[in-house]
């Protein structure tokens, strides 16, 4: 029996490959079918399942593709209902790969087709369980995604999630080893370990959600407690799931088309198109073509590109670095933005060289800041870390905006008055810059290095203290 998690860091995901004397099983694939096609063959093995443990919410699985060229089934557990041709498992059910079995357990919570698949070796122990989004190392799946109804709510799904997790797998031997889908990063949870692998029996002792004196009432309060919003694009990327989306091949296909700098504004100002950057944020502060919005590949592009570009059917062209193109294409398409009609042909350095139009962000360094504000300690400092970063240490003058709620607070944002952008390294305020100086913000300066930099400076800083109880 051989097992390995391809865990892809931008998402926090974990897709797995299981084989067992020629036969392999594939659970949770991403959309980019090829490298598991190509371990396959190397290893003499046949792809004979596509397992999925539930309708993803933050990526765009690959079970169509994979399975129209292997011609090997998707599986679901109990209660999925595809628009496409797949089996549904039962309860308990089992398939046979090589020497081994794979057992279906369902465990409806996160949402209610959610299954566990359990390894059971060839003298029939049990081995491992697949968990999907039902348990996390740390924590569990958000019971909040897949309200359909007022008759089922969050609360709803929370209690089924505490019977699945007593009934189905705490039962279960401590040495069987958790192979989730996710891990630290991922919005499908909030208190997750950096591991990605661990036993159950650590997982008893270490996850909150598995006490054994835990009341089904203090289950539901505390997975329901501190949830934030969900991003926009988990409802499209669930529809995606269910009802089908285009070959990836064709989406890179259409993607890799080359324009010049020339056809590349003609085609921005015919239509209506999102000039997406990816290069690093120094580089795009350096110099960018105006109303460009950057997104750099060099952090967790793919959630931040569903995160703030709400319409997953956005017109995209792509300022890449060379030979980064195809990546970039890609990684939208994990998160079901497929409508990248190409990129720039040799990149910022042709616009340049083309002597188009050029923007720039106004940057300084955190000492620099410290000047400024000693000298007038009302200069605006906008903060576009998460709310709890925020909390937990912050200039003690700075206004929080995160990130994922900017858009939804442009009128607190002055026109005419300058300010200040941090966040915790640099990476989101530009993001940040870029989306307020595409819609006409230009008196803005982002501070290099973040609150990291921050933290050296004698700059005057303040955290949360709890009120206290006594």
């Amino acid at each position: 029996m051989y097992i390995e998690q391809i865990y892809t860091g931008c998402l926090a995901q974990g897709a797995y490959y299981i084989s067992s004397n020629g036969e392999a099983a594939i659970i949770d694939p991403l959309r980019e079918v090829q490298p598991y096609i190509d371990k396959a063959s190397k290893a003499g093995d046949t792809i004979k399942y596509i397992f999925e443990t539930h309708f993803h919410a933050d990526f765009v699985s690959g079970h169509l593709s994979l399975s129209e060229k292997t011609a090997a089934p998707i599986i679901y557990g109990p209660n999925a209902n595809p628009k496409f041709e797949a089996y549904i498992a039962k309860d308990e059910e089992v398939f046979s790969l090589g020497d081994i079995t794979i057992k279906v357990l369902h465990t409806p919570g996160h949402t209610m087709e959610s299954t566990t698949y359990l390894i059971l070796d060839s003298k029939g122990k049990e081995h491992a369980i697949f968990t999907g989004d039902t348990l996390f190392l740390g924590d569990v799946g958000r019971p909040d995604l897949a309200q359909k109804s007022e008759e089922l709510t969050m609360e709803d799904l929370a209690g089924f999630s505490y019977d699945s997790l007593r009934n189905k797998i705490m039962p279960l031997p401590d040495d069987v080893i958790v192979y989730p889908a996710h891990g630290a990063g991922s919005a499908c949870g909030k208190n997750m370990m950096k591991e990605t692998v661990d036993t159950l029996g650590n997982q008893k002792k270490m996850n909150y959600a598995l006490r054994a004196d835990m009341t089904k009432a203090e289950f539901i309060k505390e997975v329901t407690d501190g949830l934030l919003p969900p991003p926009a694009y988990f409802p499209l990327n669930v529809k995606l799931n269910k009802e089908g989306y285009e070959h990836i091949d064709t989406v890179l296909e259409r993607g890799k088309r080359a324009y010049s700098p020339k056809e590349f504004e003609l085609l921005v100002n015919e239509e209506d198109i999102l000039m997406l950057d990816v290069r690093s944020q120094q580089e795009f502060a350096a110099g960018h073509i105006p109303n460009s919005i950057f997104i750099g590949l060099n952090g967790s592009f793919a959630p931040w590109v569903g995160e703030l570009i709400v319409d997953i059917h956005q017109k995209i062209l792509l300022i890449a670095p060379a030979g980064k193109e195809e990546e970039a294409i890609t990684r939208l398409a994990r998160v079901g933005f497929d409508k990248v009609l190409g990129y720039l042909k040799g990149g910022f350095s042709a616009w340049k060289q083309a002597e188009m139009e050029i923007d720039t962000v106004d940057s300084i360094n955190a000492t620099e800041l410290e000047k400024i504000l000693k000298e007038d300690s009302n200069k605006l400092v906008l903060d576009v870390r998460k709310e709890n970063e925020f909390l937990s240490q912050r200039i003690k003058t700075a206004q929080n905006i995160p990130l994922s709620e900017l858009n939804n607070h442009l009128a607190a944002i002055p026109k005419e008055e300058h300010f200040y952008v941090h966040c915790a390294g640099g990476y989101r305020s530009i993001i940040t810059a870029s989306i307020l100086k595409a819609r006409g913000y230009h008196n803005l300066t982002d501070i290099q290095g973040g609150f990291k930099a921050i933290e050296k400076t004698n700059i005057p800083k303040t955290a949360f203290v709890c009120p206290s109880t006594l």
